[in-house]
């Protein structure tokens, strides 16, 4: 029987309703471990990503685009056909499922909620590297290697220090920021942030503060108030070569520039405003003219006629190269936001290798598998068993309470109740309070006796029972007698039974 519109509706609605619900138990456990706040942080990213693509589709269906849903409510009013009425399409429909029951006897209705309560249990799969320790450090060796060995980095940097200057950008120079190999750089630094931070913080909401940032931005570069990037392009009043469709740092002679090819050169060669036109080596050796001297020192007979370059000073090269500092410069912003984020976790990781540094290989490798055990003793800690050889009761925290507590409460004194289904109570005290609680009152109750002081201390059937029917023998011969037992008391205090007082009153004695 296949799934109706109208069954998927409510199907989606249900399971976004459980998902809320299951984020609401899970976030209400406090996490003991950082481990375990990285699987609870995924298990509910995990569950609002799927609401959202649940919702996406349940707004699909709402906007009904195909008329499919207006079609199925038409057929279950009996609307399909000229002359259908509402039992007739009612009938079909219990047929059809029917007929589904009798092809499949053996399906079953799925309980979703054992499927659900799964979800907290799960441990998701969060890919970290050894240097990273789940989290805890950044693991940023392979852009420290491709910043020494860049034009913009110092080779003489050592690890540590890196970790204190990648974050501080505006500290290079601009023209060496206006390279391939530095937009390179700070493209893979940024998304290795991003993608350390969405693995570490996942319930953050990168798309929000990334716009924050943006709107930010966008006031700042109209102010011209970005540090490192003030009076940006009016330096020398010309697009350095690199900007252009071919990054001229990566030849260092005409005949490297050759092999390029004609197209290549002459689309960039267009891009500054010069002349495309010559052989393949006149492209190359009229291009790689731009790569030390400024195009408004170039003589004119290498410019094309009207270009706006030459005639305007590098007017559209300027707007090239605003473009494309702008690029770099927002990339920038991002990633000093993220390490602003990040701040803790970057100190963390200075002193840990300033403290590595320090340390021998031997001492490292203790270290390491001490720091593996003292994560696995966290991760197992809730299944460990508890040493307790004695069996000592558990205290309000967790843990065995003191001997001397126990031998003083007289614990190991086991007093077991029939009357309670022979349940057991350890010490004196719990046994004597448990005559006032609930389930010695309710065995009372099944056996017909009043729960009074006159059975305490009472724990067999027999002899409650016994008991029970002695006193209902002592209630017989001792009624009440009203002339014996009720008091009267004469003006000068003096206690009579009623015969005595009425006896001494007829007499004129009171």
């Amino acid at each position: 029987m296949s799934s109706t519109l109208l069954e998927v509706t409510r199907s989606a609605h249900e399971e976004v309703e459980r998902l809320e619900r299951l984020i609401v138990k899970d976030l209400q456990n406090e996490p003991t471990s950082n481990k375990d706040r990285l699987f609870q942080s995924h298990r509910v990213r995990n569950m609002i990503d799927n609401i959202i693509s649940t919702t996406d589709k349940l707004v699909e269906i709402y906007e009904d685009k195909d008329n499919a849903r207006k079609d199925e409510i038409a057929a279950l009013g009996g609307q399909t056909a000229a002359g259908t009425n509402v039992f007739s399409a009612f009938y079909d429909r219990l047929k059809e499922i029917r007929e589904y029951h009798r092809r499949h006897p053996a399906a079953r209705v799925v309980d979703a909620n054992e499927e659900f309560e799964g979800l907290l249990k799960e441990e998701p799969q969060i890919e970290f590297s050894g240097e990273e320790a789940m989290g805890r450090y950044l693991d940023l060796h392979e852009l420290f290697n491709q910043f020494i060995n860049s034009k913009f980095g110092d080779p003489s940097t050592e690890y540590s220090t890196y970790l204190d200057v990648f974050s501080q950008p505006h500290k290079i120079p601009h023209k060496l920021k206006l390279t391939r190999q530095y937009k390179e750089y700070m493209e893979n630094l940024l998304e290795y942030l991003i993608y350390f931070f969405q693995r570490t913080e996942p319930l953050q909401d990168l798309d929000r503060i990334f716009s924050k940032v943006e709107t930010e931005f966008e006031d700042q570069w109209a102010n011209n108030a970005i540090e490192g990037w003030e009076n940006m392009g009016q330096e020398n009043g010309y697009v350095p070569a690199q900007h252009t469709v071919i990054d001229l740092d990566y030849y260092s002679t005409v005949e490297e520039l050759v092999e390029v090819g004609p197209e290549k050169l002459k689309e960039a060669l267009a891009a500054l405003g010069l002349k495309t036109g010559g052989t393949v080596q006149q492209r190359a050796e009229r291009l790689f003219l731009t790569k030390n001297t400024p195009l408004e020192k170039l003589d004119k007979k290498h410019f094309a006629k009207g270009s706006r370059v030459f005639q305007q000073n590098g007017t559209a090269a300027a707007l090239q190269q605003d473009e494309n500092s702008k690029e770099i410069a927002l990339m920038e912003a991002k990633m000093q936001k993220l390490c602003d984020l990040l701040d803790e976790t970057i100190a963390r990781t200075r002193d840990n290798i300033v403290k590595k540094q320090a340390l021998t290989y031997e001492e490292i490798e203790a270290e390491r598998e001490e720091e593996e055990t003292q994560a696995d003793t966290e991760s197992d800690e809730d299944d460990q068993q508890i040493y307790n050889p004695l069996k000592l009761p558990m205290g309000w925290d967790g843990k065995p309470i003191p001997y001397w507590l126990y031998k003083l409460h007289g614990l190991g004194q086991e007093f077991k109740c029939e009357i309670c289904g022979n349940y057991s109570y350890w010490g004196r005290r719990a046994f004597e309070r448990h005559f006032k609680e609930w389930r010695h009152q309710h065995g009372m109750r099944c056996l017909g006796i009043p729960n009074t002081k006159n059975f305490n201390e009472i724990t067999s059937i027999e002899e409650a029972k016994d008991l029970w029917k002695k006193i209902q023998e002592r209630q017989g011969v001792n009624k009440w007698r009203p002339d014996l037992e009720e008091e009267y008391e004469d003006k000068e205090g003096n206690i009579y039974n009623k015969k005595t007082y009425t006896d001494l009153q007829r007499q004129g004695l009171i």
